[in-house]
């Protein structure tokens, strides 16, 4: 089966195999999945500037034109050369489909399909048919681990020959995540921001950072913990507007009410006092979050937990099968369980 793991892509971009003509680069990191696109762009033998030898489409203009990634597949370069045609936004349409099946049939000599999509079940019809073609490979990309994460900060930091505090670094690592893209941009912003200076500290870091979390994921989440309708609909909407993905709201509310379980377990379970596990838990939250979760802590109890951690999984779920519908999904969601919270905080 022609795929890789998702610690075998790096290798694969900087030495791509001129067999694969259809490639599929997929995952719930978009930012990823588009840098990865364009790093593996750079390494076909294709002049990206040339308009005639390098075509870019979106899965609504195929929609539109069934007919037409087949047909540019089989086109002949006006004046010779490679040809490249990158596909962004794929699903898993049938015409995309039917294409790769096409191009690993009778895979055609100085041409590549290159498709961008988002995160595609095991088994889905253009993994299916990628991974199963002759002609095919589909490259993972997953979202930043802390490993990843320090090595982007590293690599960011390096090129502005900047150092940073231990502190900071942690605190930045907390920060980041989530969207490749958005992450390497927010770096940038904070070595422009720290030009000058000899290294970077926690105050450069809450400046700048800072700045961006009035838009990030936490505050949704604080916003959630502590019932704050208003505060979330407002943190939502920004998030939106910031086309970050509404998913990774999703995603750290059920990281944060897991460690809520934890915490309630101990109290529950083990009859420790709230506040000898609230010192323990409370060392993986930045101290500015604390109060919401301490609150979130006290005044939800195992049962209830319980509900919401299975309400947000069926969200989850709900924003997969039907991915157009993920921002009204998610919010639904998560409003409904900041409603809840409200209650319980009175």
């Amino acid at each position: 089966m022609a795929q890789k793991k998702a610690h075998e892509v790096e290798n694969f971009l900087k030495r791509p195999d001129s067999q694969y003509r259809a490639i599929l680069i997929y995952g719930p990191d978009r930012g990823l999945v588009s840098e990865r696109a364009g790093m593996l762009s750079k390494t076909l033998d294709v002049d990206l500037t040339d308009d005639f030898n390098v075509v870019k489409l979106d899965i609504s203009s195929i929609k539109e034109d069934p007919a037409r990634l087949l047909d540019e597949i089989n086109s002949i370069a006006l004046f010779g050369g490679d040809r490249l045609i990158w596909l962004r936004g794929a699903g898993n349409d049938k015409t995309v489909v039917d294409a790769v099946n096409a191009m690993c049939k009778d895979p055609p000599h100085n041409t590549t399909l290159l498709i961008e999509a988002g995160d595609l079940k095991k088994g889905s019809g253009l993994r299916k048919a990628v991974e199963t073609g002759r002609s095919a490979m589909a490259l993972p990309c997953f979202g930043d681990d802390g490993r990843n994460i320090h090595a982007l900060i590293d690599e960011e930091l390096g090129k502005s020959e900047l150092r940073i505090t231990q502190g900071a670094r942690a605190l930045l690592a907390e920060s980041l995540g989530g969207d490749r893209l958005a992450s390497r941009g927010e770096l940038q912003k904070l070595c422009l921001y720290a030009k000058g200076t000899e290294q970077i500290s926690e105050e450069d870091v809450v400046a700048i950072i800072g700045d961006a979390s009035a838009l990030s994921v936490d505050e949704a989440v604080d916003s959630i913990l502590t019932g704050n309708l208003a505060g979330l609909d407002l943190a939502l909407t920004r998030i939106i507007a910031s086309k970050m993905q509404i998913f990774l709201v999703l995603q750290a509310s059920l990281r944060q009410f897991q460690m809520i379980d934890a915490v309630r377990g101990q109290i529950e379970g083990e009859h420790r006092p709230l506040s000898q596990v609230i010192a323990e838990y409370g060392r993986r939250i930045h101290f500015r979050r604390k109060p919401a979760f301490e609150a979130a802590a006290r005044n939800w109890n195992a049962k209830s937990v319980s509900d919401v951690l299975e309400h947000i999984n069926r969200a989850i779920l709900e924003t997969r099968k039907q991915p157009a519908l993920q921002e009204s999904i998610a919010r639904q969601a998560l409003l409904a369980i900041a409603l809840r919270s409200s209650r319980l905080n009175r």
